[in-house]
Parts: C-alpha cells; structure tokens; sequence
C-alpha cells in the first residue's frame, strides 16, 4: 500500500526531504536499497517477484515513489505490476530538457493506465515533481509546500496523512538540525484512527483499522521498509533504509550518500 510524506522547499538547508513507508506482505521476497547492476546509477529496493520497486532515485536526480490506490472493487488479477512504473523512469535516458522528459513519461502513464490496478506515482527529478494517479487521470504538481499520499489520490486526506503531514510540518518547522531519526519517529507511529474519521473503502472493518496508522504491523502484512530522502543546498542526496521483520522490529539500516 505505501504512504509518503514530502516537504518541498520548506528549508535552505535541505530543499526536499521524503519520508515513506513500504507496506507489503512480509512472504514477497524483496532486496534492500541497492545499486543495480543492470543500471549503476538507479537506487532502489527491489521487488523479486516482479522485478519492480516501490521508490527509487538515479545520480541524476530523478526519483519515482508508489502508492497503491485502496479499491479492492475494481482490482484486476491480470493487472501489470505497478513497480515497473517505478522503475521505467528510473531508468529512462536523460534527455537535454528534463521537462520533455516528463511530458513524454506522463503521456505513457496516461496511454496505459487500464492495464494497471489503481496507484499514484510520484516522478520527476528533484527539483521538479509531480504526481500521476491513474484512477482519476490527473497530474499535480508537488509545489512548495508539505504533502501526504497514501491510498486515495493526494488532495484526499486520510487521518494518518493529515497525522504525518502535521507532525512533519511542525518538525520542520522548529528543528535547528534535521535527524534521521526523528524522520524515522513519525514513520513509526502506529496510532490508529478512531472508528469514525475511518475511510470506507471497501474492505473490513479489521482491515480499515489495521490499515489506518502510518507504521502498519499484522501476522502477515505490514511496514517493510521505511526510506529518508534528503536533498542538501548543495545538491548531495542522502538515502537512508532501515528494514523490518515480520514482528515490527529494525533489521537493518543502509545509508547511501552523492550528489547530483
């Protein structure tokens, strides 16, 4: 499912900063935060199954991130796998006009959007991003500002959206320094919303509630991964991963750091 939190020219000293959750289920076999071989200067995790990922950059500066859309009804089992979207712009060519290049990539997104199940994805380079939702055909410009996306499209704000974009915000805000780990704090909040401000989207009532707070922990589904995007004044990229296991604990934190 995935939520993302990004603070977009809210800071000199770190123009973009990206907090995200990966949620799958824990059997789906994945590879950590990595270089790929096939492609030396994409960043990402991988997806074994479909050879996909959920959020990755490039040395270049481009960055992609995923959210599944919430719509159980509409769901196709013949569906392509959404992860390729992520990486088909990781590794596209960079061209002398990033704009061209984005323009070129939203009319794919929007030529082949049935064969996909629901999603929306971020894409774009770092200093230009947007987000495609296929469900609704539209395009938005991530701005200055503070946004969340979770499973609905991104002017719909689920309670734990509205939580982590507040709690980001106000972070920001105040903080002298930025710290991974208090990045890494709100991505672990396991708040659930109250029976009331939940979404109806067509699942149980178990699953709403389980699925309502921004680190998602269940027998056999949950948050895999939480990654921290920081891009400096001076334009150096630094990625942090930090894993967990099917009982909610770190397993493993991979830091990554160059400049585009």
């Amino acid at each position: 499912m995935c939520i993302l939190f990004i603070a977009n020219n809210q800071r000199d000293d770190f123009p973009l900063i990206i907090a995200a959750n990966r949620d799958e289920f824990y059997a789906r076999p994945t590879a950590p935060s990595h270089f790929w071989e096939s492609h030396p200067e994409l960043l990402a995790g991988q997806d074994l199954q479909a050879n996909g990922t959920w959020m990755g950059v490039t040395k270049q500066g481009r960055i992609a991130a995923l959210t599944n859309i919430r719509d159980p009804r509409k769901n196709r089992d013949d569906a392509i796998s959404r992860g390729e979207l992520v990486a088909n712009w990781l590794k596209e060519n960079n061209s002398k006009d990033p704009a061209v290049d984005a323009k070129r990539y939203e009319q794919a997104l929007q030529q082949s959007r049935q064969q996909y199940n629901g999603y929306n994805l971020v894409f774009g380079r770092v200093n230009a991003l947007q987000v495609y939702n296929n469900a609704n055909n539209t395009t938005h410009a991530i701005g200055k500002g503070v946004y969340g996306l979770s499973n609905a499209d991104i002017v719909t704000h689920w309670p734990k959206v509205t939580q982590g974009i507040d709690a980001l915000n106000d972070y920001i805000s105040n903080a002298d320094k930025i710290c991974h780990e208090t990045l890494f704090n709100i991505l672990k909040c396991e708040q659930k919303a109250p029976d009331e401000h939940l979404p109806n989207t067509g699942i149980s009532y178990e699953w709403e509630k389980a699925l309502s707070s921004i680190f998602i922990h269940t027998p056999e589904y949950g948050t895999r991964t939480s990654t921290i995007l920081l891009l400096d004044r001076h334009n150096r990229i630094t990625w942090k991963e930090r894993c967990f296991s099917n009982s909610g604990n770190a397993t493993e934190t991979r830091e990554f750091s160059f400049s585009v």
